[in-house]
């Protein structure tokens, strides 16, 4: 039996130099706010709902918190729902959002765009296997959980590399941000997602001398207004 795929890091390189790193770095990562098949129970992947007015007012709800922090760098999924949400945060950090495919949600194939009772009624076996032991290579047509991983990981650590100290805020998808703060904790999402990952939420990982921490996940503080 093959070895398995060792869990993908955001710690450098080994063997390479860190010089660059002496400098730390955090990555701001945000959920997008709320979307329209967030309230409907549609499964998102890569498809492309907009926010709710819900969704836009969390989006508003952060800047207020994030007005006047200066950031090195700011970049968003180019997905609808994740640059609606950076759009409403460019005034209050005075910068605007550069798209990324690289940090797009997970695709999830046959799947996207129905609801659960959708994906038990069209995929019986599929969805009774996943039920069993999740895993993403279980969907049809999607995009599986190394490829996910290894795309995820790869555009992250090109962020870091592109800006070695600073703040550098990212708005993205959950499913983004569990596989980022699983790599540094040297875990693989397979299928299965450990953290609450809020719509509107802010974690942060902070990197320095080639070593990356997790400090904030899900903070939500700034949403009180927009319960």
């Amino acid at each position: 039996m093959p070895n398995p795929e060792p869990a993908p890091s955001l710690s450098a390189t080994p063997g390479g130099s860190e010089d660059h790193d002496l400098a730390p770095s955090r990555l701001l990562l945000v959920r997008h706010g709320e979307s329209t098949w967030n309230v409907v129970g549609r499964i998102q992947g890569q498809l492309d709902p907009p926010l709710t007015a819900h969704g836009r007012e969390q989006a508003l709800e952060l800047a207020a918190r994030l007005r006047g922090h200066r950031l090195a760098a700011f970049y968003c999924s180019d997905l609808t729902r994740a640059r609606q949400t950076a759009a409403a945060l460019a005034s209050a950090v005075g910068m605007e959002p550069v798209p990324l495919a690289g940090l797009r949600e997970i695709g999830l194939g046959a799947w996207e765009g129905k609801t659960a009772e959708e994906v038990c009624r069209d995929f019986p076996a599929e969805f009774q296997a996943w039920r069993q032991e999740r895993s993403w290579d279980l969907i049809p047509a999607g995009e599986g959980a190394c490829a996910f991983e290894r795309r995820v990981i790869a555009t992250l650590r090109q962020i870091l590399e592109r800006h070695p100290s600073g703040d550098v805020l990212c708005v993205t998808h959950g499913g983004v941000i569990q596989v980022a703060l699983l790599a540094v904790v040297g875990r693989r999402s397979v299928g299965f997602f450990p953290f609450a990952i809020d719509n509107g939420s802010l974690s942060i990982i902070h990197r320095a001398n080639g070593r990356s921490r997790i400090t904030v996940v899900n903070d939500t503080c700034h949403l009180f207004g927009a319960t």
